[in-house]
């Protein structure tokens, strides 16, 4: 049975043990995942209504379009939590490979790494959707139902723990991967979206609270 099909408490429980599996990682893309569903919400709840259709069709375009790649970004995030999971428990099994031989060590050595660079690309791929969501954000702030701002803020929140907690992962693997540029690479990259992540949240954050009162 997937993560995502598990009821709400039963995946917590499922995170509430010893099993290492569901970790930070599938709860990352899933905290994201969240933020853009509550960015959907706020679409629903903005689309058709008196305010929404006085504005200009350039400005409802614009908004639509977000709405749109809201949801694509949202079923991506949500098909990672299950993947982050899967590819943990191929590093797990890699460890657990044979170590008799020469042979064996190599063998296995080669498994665990080519098992945790493929368990890396998940967790950056969560970064990427994460940006992804807060750098839509504005246009919910901005045009979206006013009664439901405080959910965009809360978007945002989640956006950026969803994003901060897929660095975590990342960065966590790094030091078992021997190929130094891709090393150089994912660290470049991860402190870039890092920077972006913060950045676009805490504008986002300064025009919810500046909304709300």
């Amino acid at each position: 049975m997937k993560l995502v099909d598990y009821k709400v408490i039963d995946f917590i429980n499922e995170v509430d043990s010893p099993s290492a599996a569901p970790g930070g990682g599938s709860v990352s893309a899933l905290v994201s995942a969240l933020g853009a569903s509550l960015c959907r919400m706020v679409g629903h709840l903005t689309i058709g209504k008196k305010k929404y259709m006085e504005f200009d069709d350039s400005i409802k375009a614009k908004f639509e379009d977000a709405f749109a790649k809201m949801q694509v970004l949202e079923h991506e995030l949500v098909r990672l939590v299950d993947e982050d999971t899967d590819n943990f428990n191929l590093v797990m099994a890699a460890f657990k490979l044979p170590k008799d031989s020469d042979d064996d060590k190599a063998k296995r050595s080669k498994a665990i790494e080519e098992a945790t660079i493929k368990a890396t690309k998940t967790p950056f791929r969560m970064v990427e959707l994460s940006c992804e969501v807060l750098r839509l954000l504005s246009i919910f702030v901005e045009y979206g139902n006013k009664n439901a701002l405080s959910d965009v803020g809360v978007a945002g929140l989640l956006a950026l723990a969803g994003a901060k907690g897929a660095i975590y992962n990342v960065r966590i693997n790094i030091p078992s991967i021997s190929d130094e540029v891709l090393v150089k690479d994912l660290k470049e990259k991860c402190d870039s979206y890092y920077n972006e992540a913060v950045k676009i949240s805490n504008e986002i954050e300064k025009s919810v609270l500046n909304s709300l009162g």
